[in-house]
């Protein structure tokens, strides 16, 4: 049953479409933009200066409007040769009112012709996933399965080094932190302490946890920067866990945090002030 909240903010994210329709043939939410920053972390060896990561959130899969940034997103970041490609989840969309079991197992094979677009994305250090929380609240493992299959493993409270030469950092991940079972420790319990932490967790606001251990650089999305963003105030409704860090880039302590606003869309496929994203990140050692 929608909540009184879900209710407004569905009609009124329907009334701002029909009007955006009106006034432009395209949607927003089928466009798609770069974005470029630049991240200096501390820890991070000099033989990694001017690594670059592509991060790509919040797919949410379907065929007539998703679909089309997703597709944009592969030949976009492909002509960009990243060194690695990270995906930091919702693959799939789980329906707003849960209409059984069914449903939501139909919903998480949406993964399959998602995962297939994403599989021709190229990087030399190859591409990894975390899931996010309609991932891990449909068929975790149906959607883990899809997206291994496709060569995109899948990091759930794990960790692997990425390396050049003698140098590495280490690239972490943790279980979705609204249907799963995160657990930092044990994500990075194997990494030196002097070593550099990237990682991977959907919601943004999990970063109050991450800063408190030797995490340097935390990517999430989660937000879609609320898919409507209105100047001077912000967006009229963001999820729970993305509501202190929706776009961009911050600090959290000594943390570095990167909320990207996503690529597909929710409940209504409109985009306010929140172009789909593809983000390429340069890492600069200092």
């Amino acid at each position: 049953m929608l909540t009184r909240r879900q209710f407004l903010y569905t009609g009124a994210a329907a009334i701002a479409g029909a009007a955006t329709l009106g006034m432009d043939g395209y949607l927003e939410s089928c466009r798609l933009q770069l974005k470029r920053i630049e991240i200096p972390l501390r820890r991070l060896p000099h033989e990694f200066d001017g690594f670059t990561i592509a991060q790509l959130s919040d797919f949410h899969y379907e065929e007539k409007f998703s679909a089309v940034p997703i597709r944009r997103s592969v030949d976009l970041v492909n002509n960009l040769h990243p060194d690695l490609v990270v995906f930091t989840g919702d693959f799939i969309t789980v329906p707003l009112v849960k209409l059984g079991s069914r449903a939501t197992r139909e919903a998480a094979k949406t993964v399959f012709p998602c995962a297939e677009i994403l599989h021709h994305i190229q990087a030399r250090h190859g591409s990894f996933a975390v899931l996010g929380n309609h991932d891990a609240c449909s068929n975790p493992a149906l959607v883990t399965n899809a997206l291994r299959s496709h060569g995109i493993p899948v990091l759930k409270n794990a960790c692997l080094p990425i390396e050049q030469g003698s140098a590495r950092f280490w690239l972490a991940g943790i279980d979705d932190a609204l249907e799963g079972r995160p657990d930092l420790g044990g994500a990075t319990q194997k990494i030196p302490p002097s070593e550099t932490i990237v990682l991977l967790a959907h919601e943004p606001d999990f970063a109050e946890e991450s800063a408190l251990v030797s995490v340097d650089l935390q990517l999430s999305g989660h937000s879609h920067g609320g898919q409507i963003w209105i100047p001077g105030f912000g967006a009229p409704w963001l999820p729970p866990l993305a509501r202190k860090y929706p776009r961009g880039l911050y600090k959290v302590g000594n943390m570095t945090l990167y909320t990207n606003i996503g690529i597909g869309t929710i409940r209504a496929p409109i985009r306010i002030n929140c172009v789909p994203e593809v983000t390429l990140i340069t890492l600069r050692s200092l």
